[in-house]
């Protein structure tokens, strides 16, 4: 598989909500930075996904202008969803926040994924104006925890 064919199908597995498939496709020193204020280790990542999707069912990464180069796969997106369910951030002083039926359409963020022996080992997700989890908190109304 290309590397491009590698996040393809990663992204397919995340937005199924297929998190044991997802976890054989990422190294076990997976590196999540830029949608948090910390880094996440690949627990941590697929914890907060699997919170994200389970609060937000309909949650879609919408990829778009997939390049690669060596090891690095870069793309763009521009997550959409609808929260219709309990969203329980694994984040330290949030509390569940109830459905709130609200639409979340997330500004475009460019990433760089890297690929090492067939496996995400690293995903950089730039730092935009309303981006991150925080931009999704802000679009559902809810005040970022202190």
């Amino acid at each position: 598989m290309t590397g491009i064919e590698i996040v393809k199908a990663a992204l397919a597995a995340l937005e199924a909500g297929d998190f044991g498939k997802v976890s054989g496709m990422v190294a076990d020193d997976l590196v999540l930075a830029g949608p948090t204020a910390q880094p996440l280790g690949k627990r941590e990542f697929l914890g907060l996904q699997s919170a994200m999707q389970a609060g937000i069912p309909d949650w879609k990464f919408n990829a778009a202008d997939f390049k690669e180069s060596g090891d690095q796969v870069t793309v763009v997106f521009q997550i959409t969803g609808t929260q219709t369910k309990e969203l329980k951030l694994p984040m330290p002083g949030m509390a569940p926040i109830p459905a709130t039926g609200k639409r979340i359409s997330m500004p475009k963020e460019p990433a760089t994924l890297t690929l090492k022996d067939g496996k995400l080992i690293r995903l950089e997700v730039a730092d935009v104006p309303g981006g991150g989890v925080m931009g999704v908190l802000a679009q559902l109304g809810v005040p970022a925890p202190m």
